[in-house]
């Protein structure tokens, strides 16, 4: 785990993590987001991509050479063993890359680091890249109402995506803080920002501890 103060985001589908983690980078944190990192990898000519060949055929690669990622959803959503498979090739090489970059930041002089991270409470070690996990909340009624609304999702798809997940009850009861995403965004920034001079001290607090 990299030396500096980790924060570990993360939330259901639709709690709206990336508008979360966006508000954060504004106002001065460092992000290393899982699904940026697994979209490089998955990508055309990305590291996986052979390695995905391999496990499961050529037809979970798409004509431009990337991960066909309707493909591999329709299927690793409906099969656990599948899913799981597709995890275990994926997340180490996922977690190798989002150390590097957490280790960069902390050299051009990051003062924390956000890791956002999908399925931190579910991987059932987020403690090991984490200091602080903050869960992005919501309803139910508004994950299903978001993630409904999301092109190529239909009713049963979105079914699978939920349950494939942490419950919510599951996520709150490990989070350390919790940032509830219904209210006016100028509302939830203020909430990112007094989030954001805590973990600026945390931080500081962390770098005081090692350095005695």
């Amino acid at each position: 785990m990299s030396p500096a103060f980790n924060v570990g985001l993360t939330g259901g589908v639709g709690s709206g993590k990336s508008t979360i983690a966006s508000m954060f980078a504004n106002h001065g944190a460092s992000l290393v987001d899982a699904d940026v990192v697994a979209h490089q990898l998955t990508g055309v000519g990305g590291a996986a991509i052979v390695a995905l060949r391999d496990s499961f055929g050529a037809e979970a690669i798409a004509a431009d050479g990337s991960l066909d990622r309707t493909y591999m959803r329709s299927r690793v959503f409906s099969d656990v063993v599948l899913r799981t498979k597709l995890e275990t090739l994926l997340h180490p090489m996922i977690r190798t890359a989002m150390d590097q970059l957490a280790d960069r930041h902390v050299a051009e002089g990051a003062a924390y680091v956000v890791r956002v991270v999908p399925l931190l409470v579910e991987g059932g070690h987020w403690h090991r890249y984490a200091d602080r996990l903050l869960v992005i909340d919501c309803s139910d009624a508004t994950q299903w109402a978001r993630v409904h609304a999301r092109p190529g999702i239909d009713d049963e798809t979105a079914r699978k995506i939920i349950a494939a997940q942490a419950t919510r009850a599951e996520r709150l009861a490990v989070a350390d803080d919790v940032l509830f995403n219904e209210a006016p965004l100028d509302q939830i920034d203020r909430k990112v920002a007094r989030l954001h001079q805590r973990y600026v001290q945390c931080a500081a607090i962390k770098r005081t501890r090692e350095t005695l």
